[in-house]
């Protein structure tokens, strides 16, 4: 006999980083090779600006207070690394793979992510505007009280994600496929596109009510008084 009340179905957990960096030697390069190979490197305050490091490999790697305006680090690698503070405006990486990978308080501006692949990643605190995620491939990954300012998720791919007491400004998720993707902490949820797209997300019941008009939009029904 079936039991007359079933456990409420959840919504599956992102799996976290667990970074441990070893001891780090002092990065004393100038700047950045295409194709280079860094591990256990620490970058304390590096000026990386309009610097190639295209093809990278980053490994058991910080990067502390750097700076990445339009640094080009296309189809680069960051594995089991920390970034804390870094900044700039039109970093470059796209096809890049991020694996283990945290960041915290950023203040990053135009950066782009188009199809790239995020695996196990935390990106706490600070702010990034117009982040181009479009048809990326994100799992397990957490965004937790940061900005992000008309980010485009623009059919990617999101397994396990999680929005968390951040704030998410004018939102692109066109052709977005979600699965597992948790809402319902989100602080400022704006929705500029695809909200239609939704399925596979979780969101609050304060949520759903601010969105309904979006909905009913989607579906062509007026609400009238």
């Amino acid at each position: 006999m079936a039991r007359s009340s079933r456990k409420k179905d959840t919504v599956a957990v992102a799996r976290r980083p667990e970074v441990r960096l070893p001891p780090l030697v002092p990065y004393g390069g100038k700047g950045l090779e295409p194709d280079g190979d860094y591990d256990g490197l620490r970058f304390d305050g590096t000026d990386l600006a309009d610097g190639s490091g295209r093809g990278a490999r980053f490994m058991d790697c910080a990067l502390d207070g750097c700076a990445l305006d339009r640094t080009d680090l296309v189809r680069a690698r960051f594995i089991d690394s920390v970034l804390t503070g870094v900044r700039g405006v039109g970093t470059d990486l796209a096809e890049a793979s991020l694996r283990d990978v945290e960041m915290t308080d950023a203040r990053l501006g135009g950066v782009q992510l188009h199809g790239a692949v995020l695996e196990r990643v935390l990106v706490r605190g600070g702010k990034i505007d117009y982040l181009n995620l479009r048809k990326a491939r994100l799992k397990d990954v957490v965004f937790e009280g940061c900005v992000l300012s008309e980010p485009d998720f623009g059919e990617a791919h999101l397994v396990r994600v999680e929005f968390r007491d951040c704030a998410l400004k004018r939102a692109d998720f066109s052709s977005v496929r979600m699965e597992s993707v948790d809402l319902r902490t989100v602080a400022e949820l704006d929705i500029a596109r695809g909200v239609e797209r939704l399925s596979g997300a979780v969101i609050s019941p304060a949520q759903l009510m601010e969105l309904a008009p979006a909905f009913a939009a989607q579906i062509g029904v007026r609400v009238e008084a």
